[in-house]
């Protein structure tokens, strides 16, 4: 069952709203809509605080609840600063769901202004701890990425949504099984592809360390020049590292996000003789005539990204 609660733990990331947004948003959300009101349409409200995870409770809501992302298509989400609309919206949902881990910097203090219950969707993923970067021994927050995982996000909205909408039991429950098949197909797909990888250039070489649990799935060995979003550079040694890493096992192609800067990485590829492989998406997805619309999507291009990148093929 997900984790639901009234005020989200501290979390080592957490920044601050500021004290003007926060004095603006009692002043707005005194006079906004209740949470429990239905809409206009009848549906019952529930936000998410990212893309991914809402368009993941889009498909398991299956058009019986309003479903809708407080951040926007190809927003950073580890540092976002809430807007006063974001603290309204907020006042007027029926549920909100949040990934965990830390990766919300910002979300204790917003719950603090907002009475909604909140769902945590990564409650129950065993946690691969970050090894670097300030950040040892915390959970890295990227456990959606793996589809293995996935199955606990969807399992953990359809409680959460048959929590909030107990007539929707059935729907919920059909809507999720179809939905964990689907993505079952994406890291059946990575483990076929990559089968014939040799074992020394089986390795995922990205920007962020945002890969830890599918490169889990897939048997790859992981590296990255810095641990979360939150950092503004790499580190001149972890370069370094990186890039002997690449040269050392001959490492066909490096990555990086579509959230950060990909300079550096570039630098690694000229340097180690690697090439620079298809832009991953990890915390956002895109406009809808954009690349990766969907959960779905985002898997789907990550996975034929690293298989082209790893076999040698066009980037």
């Amino acid at each position: 069952m997900p984790n639901f609660r009234d005020e989200a733990p501290i979390n080592p990331w957490s920044a601050r709203l500021p004290a003007a947004l926060l004095t603006l948003a009692l002043a707005l959300t005194a006079c906004s809509t209740s949470a429990g009101q239905t809409r206009d349409d009848g549906r019952l409200l529930v936000l998410t605080t990212f893309t991914v995870i809402a368009d993941m409770a889009r498909n398991v809501a299956d058009g019986r609840v309003e479903v809708a992302s407080l951040t926007r298509p190809g927003a950073e989400i580890h540092g976002y600063e809430p807007t006063p609309d974001d603290l309204v919206r907020g006042q007027g949902a029926d549920l909100i769901l949040e990934n965990g881990l830390g990766l919300e910097a910002w979300f204790a203090q917003f719950t603090e202004r907002v009475q909604a219950p909140t769902a945590v969707l990564s409650e129950g993923i065993e946690t691969i701890p970050i090894s670097s970067g300030g950040y040892e021994g915390e959970p890295n927050p990227h456990a959606w990425m793996s589809p293995d995982n996935a199955h606990t996000y969807v399992d953990n909205i359809r409680d959460a949504l048959t929590g909030l909408d107990p007539q929707g039991e059935a729907v919920y429950a059909e809507a999720a099984q179809d939905y964990k098949a689907r993505i079952s197909e994406v890291g059946e797909y990575l483990e076929t592809e990559l089968a014939g990888v040799p074992d020394s250039s089986r390795a995922l070489v990205t920007c962020e360390g945002a890969f830890s649990y599918l490169a889990r799935d897939a048997a790859l060995t992981e590296m990255y020049l810095w641990p979360v979003n939150a950092e503004t550079q790499s580190a001149p040694q972890q370069t370094v590292a990186v890039t002997e890493f690449v040269r050392d096992n001959r490492v066909p192609a490096v990555f990086c996000e579509s959230t950060v800067n990909d300079g550096v990485q570039r630098s690694v590829a000229r340097e180690a003789g690697a090439r620079m492989g298809r832009t991953l998406y990890v915390d956002s997805l895109s406009e809808e005539d954009g690349p990766v619309p969907t959960y779905l999507d985002l898997l789907r291009h990550d996975a034929e990204a690293i298989v082209s990148g790893l076999k040698g093929g066009a980037t």
